[in-house]
């Protein structure tokens, strides 16, 4: 996640690997995923799936929308773009990052958060989905 303080908003990119994503959204879908395939048909698949595992709620206890931009394929992984329109002084929040951890007892998820010449890492696992996560 990365502040863009032109735009007002967190660009967000995750990398998630072909194999245990598709298995993901096959689980997710009941249907046999393939995303190697040609063209954007899985999108909204794809947007389902990371809205209902990646989220955010700032401190007023307000759910901020993120918006799904597109993935790509790279070698053996995939990336998915989201965007989080972030108007106000980020202070931290509460963060969900459980992609996978339906799947794999053992999936941990690492987020690195850049907002004014800070980094952060946070590392998710299945008992600690959420996490709070704050630039004090």
């Amino acid at each position: 996640m990365q502040y863009n303080a032109k735009e007002r908003t967190f660009e967000i990119s995750i990398r998630i690997f072909t194999d245990d994503f598709e298995k993901g959204l096959s689980a997710a879908s009941n249907t046999k995923i393939n995303l190697d395939g040609p063209g954007d048909k899985n999108d909204p698949l794809i947007e389902k799936y990371i809205q209902a595992h990646f989220s955010y709620v700032n401190p007023q206890k307000q759910t901020k929308t993120i918006k799904y931009v597109g993935h790509e394929v790279e070698a053996d992984a995939n990336w998915l773009y989201l965007e989080m329109p972030y108007t106000e002084p980020f202070r931290g929040g509460l963060l969900k990052q459980n992609a996978l951890m339906e799947l794999f007892e053992d999936q941990v998820n690492m987020v690195n958060i850049q907002y004014q010449g800070q980094k952060k890492t946070f590392v998710f696992r299945k008992n600690q989905p959420i996490q709070d996560i704050s630039f004090d």
